[in-house]
């Protein structure tokens, strides 16, 4: 038998070539050791509910997407850059602050002076406000560290996130994020020298499972794209995936270099180009966007959508939730910008931070729809059409989630009940 079996629901499951949403109507799902056993039509039950499974949830016609996943996000910092926000209002760039030794450099600052503890105690209401919005999977970064020990801090609290909270966390090592003070201006060495101290790390990050993949900014004010495709290669000698923030700020290549090394994904891309479009499609590799960022910033150069959409560059979507350029930690909002700010659907707005984003993880085979032998991640909403997770702001409909087959409690607005006692 099935451990549980949900009745009466629609199921948007999000699979590609399908009805919008991949609906299914009066639909049934079962779940047995944690993954997807059986899902279809409700009159297609080859026996009467209770003799299929265990325990019966019935949803009474709401609406069942697989587990959200925000596939971009830099949750794991001290301190805050509220200060920026006001000089940001006055007229100062993103890369004028970054120049005066602000930006990603006061946070490091602040997340240096953290320790472990008290890092992860400032994480995880960041994490939990996700969670409470029906993020099953979120990928969590570290690059306010900037030296080796403290990377190794925020990785570390990274995957205490995830041991500790019913989510599952992606780790990755974004040591190239920005040149630390150490290194400026030629000092020690400068940016190559710190290049090859973070090359040096990830034989030891890959032992001790701290990363799942590596990730770098490529821009003007981080690193060119020669240290980078160091880093890269260095990366999959370690057998480790890459992602790349790439051509936000300006056109620096990003895309095509991001496609050059197969990445998972390349983040922002409001600058790339046409060759670099192309290249990323024939990779495949994901193009994740990020609006808050696009909106904290006030930035007037959106991603080139139709463009991905004419090449066939598949599109995630997600927080980028940081403290300067992006405190946003809600990823329902962020669908409501990206179909706002950047034209997409709903539909693919929701595709974006569901079948997508797993793409983006490099898990596209267990997570991100709702398919037989997938990973029993799924979120209940009390909505009457899926269009609605991106259409309101400031509204969660989260009636309960289930993660790996196993309802998560308390969940504040559940108020569904198992036909028998007990979780599924």
């Amino acid at each position: 038998m099935w451990d549980s079996l949900l009745i009466n629901a629609r199921l948007a499951t999000m699979v590609e070539g399908k009805a919008p949403y991949g609906a299914v109507e009066s639909g049934a799902l079962g779940i047995a050791n944690g993954r997807i056993a059986w899902l279809g039509s409700l009159d297609d039950l080859t026996a009467r509910p209770g003799a299929l499974a265990k325990k019966i949830y019935d949803l009474d016609g709401r609406w069942v997407t697989p587990g959200l996943i925000d596939c971009h996000t830099h949750l794991v910092y001290g301190g805050d850059r509220a200060g920026e926000f006001e000089q940001r209002l006055g007229g100062a760039s993103y890369a004028e602050i970054a120049k005066a030794g602000g930006g990603i450099i006061s946070t490091v600052k602040a997340t240096r002076e953290a320790d472990a503890d008290s890092l992860f105690a400032a994480s995880l209401p960041r994490l939990q406000a996700l969670m409470a919005e029906g993020v099953t999977t979120v990928e969590i970064k570290s690059g306010y560290g900037l030296e080796p020990e403290q990377e190794i801090k925020q990785l570390s609290v990274a995957r205490r996130l995830g041991e500790t909270q019913p989510v599952t966390v992606h780790k990755t090592f974004l040591g190239a994020h920005a040149v630390p003070p150490e290194y400026k201006d030629g000092r020690n060495g400068g940016a190559e020298a710190y290049i090859q101290s973070m090359i040096a790390l990830l034989p030891r990050l890959k032992q001790e499972q701290l990363a799942d993949s590596v990730d770098a900014f490529c821009e003007t004010i981080a690193f060119d794209a020669d240290q980078v495709a160091r880093l890269f290669e260095a990366a999959a000698a370690e057998g480790l995936p890459v992602r790349l923030h790439a051509d936000q700020l300006s056109d620096g290549g990003g895309a095509a270099l991001a496609a050059r090394f197969k990445a998972l994904s390349a983040e922002h891309l409001e600058y790339a180009n046409e060759h670099g479009i192309k290249a990323m499609a024939k990779a495949g590799t994901v193009a994740v966007l990020l609006p808050g960022a696009f909106y904290t910033l006030k930035d007037e150069t959106a991603p080139p959508v139709a463009a991905f959409r004419k090449a066939g560059v598949e599109m995630a979507v997600a927080t980028d939730c940081n403290p300067g350029s992006s405190p946003v930690s809600s990823l329902l909002s962020v669908l409501n910008m990206a179909c706002i700010l950047f034209g997409l659907t709903p539909e693919e707005a929701l595709s974006g931070a569901t079948r997508i984003a797993a793409k983006a993880l490099g898990l596209a085979d267990s997570h991100g729809t709702l398919e037989i032998g997938k990973v029993a991640d799924l979120v209940v909403w009390d909505i009457e059409r899926p269009a609605e997770l991106a259409y309101r702001l400031g509204f969660n409909p989260l009636n309960l989630v289930i993660r790996g087959g196993k309802r998560l409690q308390p969940t504040p607005k559940a108020s569904l009940q198992a036909c028998t006692t007990g979780d599924p």
